[in-house]
């Protein structure tokens, strides 16, 4: 068992070495991951006596294997950046401003809802960047609005940018899987179901937990009682998202969760808010500015909110084509998604390794159809001039430089670990020793760590989909062999890379950044923690019971 546990750990080295350098020595992932890679390289060569001729042709089909999400990464960005250049994004803000008084109410309608929305087509930090200054220009003070905008970009964060964490996960995962298609097709679609269903049984309250972080940190009171006066509406809110949410996620799959879910959710809560229904009758605010403590205030001007003059309906149109393609593509009863999904380019036999196979879903990819080709249909609609246009695209590709590093040294060095099972040293594969030693070290207790292992990859790699591409096939791995359900451990890993999202670094300073303060970053960490616990650990007891008494949704893998 020593011997077994001292392998585990030379495993876990690499992945050990990118926790300590990114969240002790703020190492970014672009930076971190290649580093990380070559002691993968040098692990798999002189311990497991892998030939450099296969270490280099596996890390090179995990090179191939992140651009299906750095595709998803690019269109996501892009889109976001075209409706930010045209003033679509700024007339969508500028929408918000009369719809309710309450500070409660905003931070609900923008927060939560209209932060979920962002998060479902663009992901990665967006949702906070854009709520938090618009929550500043209704009046929060700078550092309230970045903390209750991290705070609600949790439960939608799994499905984010058109489920690229789903996305993530799978692209690891299928050496885990059998090679049947339909099998893994069939294990993504449960996967999505259980993921939403896990947050939502908890995403239900988070309007109001995140409320009473509010209220309990920055109202006068300074206690959860106002909080609670809203609560029916913080619940409604909740519920109006979640309810579609766990609907799309079974019967249609991870694209279209959060996007679609928020666009159904958003004008259902503002109409309630417009409506007084459910609306505390007492109006709620902040202190006079002069009464704020130094740190709530901006340290950093960050310029006024651009004007638009155009209309919300070509705003929205955007956002609605989106969601109209991807719905048209991802129903297999319409007859689209086998074709499209059947165009993929194919490279066989990669470094001439027999049965290393790669093929790219060119059409069937979101980052293509419909975020590309609607960006495209923006440019026209919203009518961009040359520059524009040619900033948009500039910046995008100038955005995505950073990620493209981290999640090709990132995949290559999980398929890895993951191939490394065929060597010369007779040892198991790398996952595959380290889940053993995970489970000797938790044994029966690991649903309980499961959501945490989660957490800590999104803490320090800044993304949920990081965090599903280094850790889902060891929860996978570790599952089968404490002999439980391998979709529930992983929906428990994929929900907990979301809720990390409250807490991870580069989340949390790209916030602070976007509403001028600097220096309590850490602040907000340490407080978003308590939400972040109690979101982790409820989530980990409800699916524990399941698993416990022995239920598995997608037996058989």
């Amino acid at each position: 068992m020593g011997a077994n546990l001292g392998l585990a750990f030379l495993a876990f080295i690499p992945i050990l070495f990118t926790i300590v350098v990114m969240a002790v020595f703020n190492w970014p992932a672009k930076k971190a991951l290649p580093v990380a890679w070559i002691l993968t390289v040098a692990i798999a060569f002189f311990t497991w006596s892998i030939d450099l001729h296969h270490i280099m042709g596996y890390s090179l089909f995990g090179a191939f294997k992140a651009l299906d999400v750095l595709i998803i990464i690019f269109g996501a960005i892009l889109i976001l950046n075209t409706l930010k250049l045209s003033g679509g994004m700024a007339s969508i803000n500028s929408g918000f401003m009369n719809i309710s008084p309450d500070k409660r109410i905003q931070a609900v309608i923008i927060g939560w809802m209209f932060g979920a929305m962002i998060e479902g087509a663009a992901g990665f930090g967006t949702p906070a960047a854009l709520a938090g200054p618009l929550l500043v220009g209704l009046g929060f003070p700078p550092l309230a609005a970045a903390m209750v905008a991290l705070i609600f970009n949790s439960t939608p964060v799994s499905f984010g940018a058109v489920g690229t964490p789903i996305f993530g996960a799978m692209s690891t995962l299928a050496g885990n899987l059998p090679k049947d298609p339909a099998i893994v097709e069939g294990f993504k679609l449960t996967l999505a179901q259980w993921v939403a269903i896990g947050h939502a049984c908890v995403g239900i309250f988070i309007p109001l937990l995140g409320l009473c972080m509010l209220t309990k940190f920055f109202g006068r009171e300074r206690s959860i009682k106002p909080a609670l006066e809203a609560a029916p509406f913080a619940i409604f809110a909740g519920a109006a998202f979640v309810i579609p949410y766990i609907l799309i996620a079974s019967f249609i799959g991870p694209e279209l969760p959060s996007l679609v879910g928020a666009l159904i959710g958003l004008p259902i809560v503002v109409i309630a808010a417009q409506k007084g229904f459910l609306v505390p009758k007492r109006v709620w605010d902040f202190e006079d500015k002069s009464k704020w403590e130094e740190d709530w205030k901006a340290s950093i001007d960050t310029g006024a909110m651009v004007e638009s003059k155009m209309s919300l309906v070509k705003a929205w149109t955007p956002y609605i084509l989106i969601a109209i393609i991807l719905i048209l593509t991802r129903v297999p009863q319409i007859g689209l998604k086998a074709i499209f999904a059947a165009q993929t380019l194919n490279i066989k036999n990669i470094l001439g390794i027999e049965g290393l196979n790669y093929g790219l879903p060119y059409l069937y990819l979101p980052g293509t159809i419909p975020f590309i080709l609607v960006a495209l249909i923006t440019h026209l609609i919203h009518g961009m001039n040359g520059e524009q246009i040619k900033t948009a695209w500039k910046t995008s590709f100038k955005q995505i430089i950073g990620p493209a590093l981290a999640l090709f040294f990132g995949v290559a060095m999980v398929q890895l670990m993951l191939k490394s099972g065929t060597n010369g040293a007779g040892l198991d594969s790398m996952m595959t020793t380290m889940a053993k030693g995970v489970a000797a070290i938790t044994g029966m207790a690991y649903p309980f760590f499961a959501p945490f292992v989660g957490i800590l990859g999104a803490f320090i790699s800044g993304s949920n989909t990081v965090s599903n591409i280094l850790f889902a096939s060891l929860q996978f791995e570790t599952a089968k062999i404490l002999s439980m359900s391998p979709l529930l451990i992983v929906a428990l890993q994929v929900i907990g890379g979301a809720v990390g999202n409250m807490v991870c670094v580069n989340n949390v300073v790209a916030a602070c950044a976007t509403v001028g303060t600097t220096g309590v970053e850490g602040k907000i960490i340490r407080r978003n923690a308590i939400p972040m616990f109690i979101m982790g650990i409820t989530v980990a007891f409800i699916l524990a019971i399941l698993i416990y008494n022995g239920y598995d949704p997608f037996p058989g893998v």
